[in-house]
């Protein structure tokens, strides 16, 4: 042995399970002790010198095992039992003469697994070493109070607060007792911050001789993290309605929300119940809600068991002269559409100025509009003015039929206006794909005023979502091409185009029942046939808006932000419309009625029914 090394008792070793650091201080009393070496020490004073340092390891250990008796005592009371018993350690007493190691460390090990039943029969592997304090800080750790210990957990909550019970009593014999001093250990790991927090809910959560009333509820937080079957708006409806009793239209709403989300995941037995339930509040000749159902119902229905004659039928019906009529008879009564034709026909004549020769393409004819347009174009009283209208028909859409059969008549019409006027009207139809059109196609001549009316015909025209060819943003190049002074947009604000369903639902619902609504406001009882004819007309495009997908959903509306930006695209700027516009059409057809509002911003007009924007108008250069 090297003069100088430290000393130590074969007896000790790391049987003691105590860490190098604790060694490390023996031996550096050793050596202070032994002033350069134990050989030079008597016999007495080494005797002496060891029964010291038993007596110190001992109190070290007492320090530790009253920490863990104290965590032990916190566990047994959080599951429900009663103070542990104290430790009593084999041997002579710590006055006295120190017991084996082994045996001290087979007491203590003994006893605190004994405070609380062991979670698993057999060896678990070693877990790092966790805070140890007193056990009134302990429980206030975890929010609870020892004084009014809580119900015993269930199964689940007992086996976790056993996971915590071992990482708090567990004896690590290879672990440096330095680590365990006074204020605990400072090693944590994610398995211990997880378990903290799952016993953190279980003493949240309600236990089981604890009444539901008063039981704490912490469940507000994830709420919004579950699927509903409802959009935002129905999901505020529906808090709301915790407070107050629903009423039947919210809840019907509700309903026909959750029978769309159904569909839209393919359950269609828990749609065709909820429909089932709803037919019961529909009523065709009801109020305005109770219609708006009847019209949904029938239209989520048709999705349920789809046959090919059914879709062929509905697609013909969408597409005949009866649903044209009663489409225009819908934009002559209803303000939104009427007021939105007039704005168009008024932007036309105001970016033609004084020209006597105009030209207006026109690839919707509506006969309300282009009656009001005669009128503004004689009140400008410019003689000599002459309105020649090209009709285009596309060959592959499904609406031309319809169309053609409507143009020769309303040419007629249209004419027999324009002369009472003092305006000469030629009227003709031209047949062409959108690739197909061109200025001289058309007859487009240098001395006129080229003006091109788009109000609703870009709706039924497909775009890239339907065909590669994306017959939309083609026919937008054509017509910039053809340099027109305007080209004037009325659209409905409505997205049936690449929406989802339940996505979709939820708007066209929205819509079309501010259009029910507006058309209640607006008639009388007198009007009555006409407003049913309208009806059926705008259930047959609710039909194909909700209940068809892929190329047979012909009528596909976007919102006003999307047709801008395909505007842009196509290389067109907007011309403002301002307020000066509104104040002629009221001037014309009238202010609007109660509940109506026609907005002027930023260069475009929306018009609105309670707040809800029905159609916009806007003009393109």
């Amino acid at each position: 042995m090297e003069p100088g090394a430290p000393w130590r008792d074969p007896r000790q070793g790391y049987a003691y399970g105590v860490g190098s650091a604790l060694q490390m201080q023996l031996q550096q009393r050793a050596n202070a002790a032994a002033g350069g070496g134990v050989l030079k020490r008597s016999l007495g004073e080494l005797e002496r010198w060891q029964h010291h340092q038993q007596q110190h390891v001992a109190a070290h250990y007492l320090r530790a095992v009253r920490q863990r008796t104290a965590a032990a005592a916190d566990i047994a009371a959080l599951l429900g039992g009663g103070p542990t018993q104290p430790l009593v350690l084999s041997g002579s007493s710590y006055g006295g003469g120190l017991a084996s190691p082994s045996s001290t460390l087979s007491s203590l090990t003994t006893a605190s697994r004994a405070a609380v039943p062991l979670m698993h029969p057999h060896p678990q592997p070693q877990q790092p070493q966790v805070p140890l304090m007193t056990s009134s800080p302990q429980t206030q750790a975890f929010g609870l109070s020892r004084a009014q210990p809580p119900q015993p957990a269930a199964s689940s909550e007992l086996f976790i607060l056993q996971e915590l019970e071992k990482q708090l009593l567990d004896d690590d014999d290879d672990e440096p007792v330095a680590a365990m001093s006074s204020t605990g250990s400072a090693v944590t790991n994610s398995e211990w911050e997880e378990t903290i927090q799952q016993l953190n809910s279980i003493t949240a959560a309600p236990s089981p001789g604890l009444p539901a009333a008063a039981a704490p509820n912490n469940n507000n937080a994830n709420a919004g993290m579950t699927r509903s079957p409802s959009n935002s708006s129905s999901s505020t409806a529906s808090s709301s309605a915790s407070c107050s009793p629903p009423t039947p239209g919210a809840a019907s709403r509700q309903l026909l929300s959750e029978a769309a989300v159904a569909l839209a995941d393919g359950n269609h037995e828990a749609a065709a119940t909820h429909l089932a339930a709803l037919k019961r509040a529909a009523n065709q000749h009801g109020d305005a809600e109770q219609r708006l159902i009847a019209m949904m119902v029938a239209a989520l229905s048709s999705r349920i068991i789809p046959t090919a004659s059914a879709l062929a039928q509905h697609l013909a019906e969408l597409c005949g002269a009866e649903q044209r009529a009663g489409t225009q008879l819908l934009h002559d009564i209803s303000p939104c559409f009427r007021l939105a034709l007039h704005a168009a026909s008024v932007a036309i004549v105001e970016a033609v100025g004084d020209h006597r020769a105009i030209h207006l393409v026109d690839f919707d004819v509506s006969l309300q509009q282009h009656a009001a347009l005669i009128q503004y174009l004689a009140d400008r009283r410019v003689p000599g003015t002459s309105l020649k209208v090209t009709a285009i028909t596309d060959p592959g859409s499904p609406y031309t039929q319809s169309l053609a059969a409507t143009l020769t008549a309303f040419g007629e019409q249209l004419k027999q206006l324009a002369e009472r006027a003092g305006i000469e009207y030629r009227f003709k139809v031209v047949s062409c794909r959108a690739a197909e059109l061109d200025a001289s196609r058309l007859g487009c001549a240098p001395e006129e005023a080229l003006a091109v009316n788009l109000a609703f015909a870009l709706s039924h025209v497909p775009d890239e979502s339907v065909s590669p060819a994306n017959p939309r943003d083609e026919l937008l190049r054509r017509v910039r091409a053809l340099g027109p002074q305007v080209v004037a947009l009325v659209e409905q604000e409505l997205n049936t185009n690449t929406a989802p369903l339940a996505a979709r639902f939820t708007d066209a619902c929205a819509h079309y029942g501010a259009i029910l609504e507006s058309l209640d406001a607006t008639l009388g009882r007198e009007s009555a046939e006409k407003k049913a004819r309208a009806e059926v007309a705008l259930a047959k495009k609710a039909a194909n808006a909700v209940g068809r997908e892929g190329p047979d959903r012909l009528e596909r509306c976007e919102v006003f932000g999307k047709w801008r930006a395909r505007f842009g695209m196509a290389g067109f700027r907007p011309v403002a419309l301002g307020p000066g516009i509104a104040d002629q059409v009221a001037a014309r057809v009238g202010p609007a009625p109660p509940g109506f509002t026609v907005k002027a911003e930023n260069g475009v007009l929306r018009l609105c029914w309670m707040g809800r924007v029905v159609t916009v108008a806007s003009a393109w250069r």
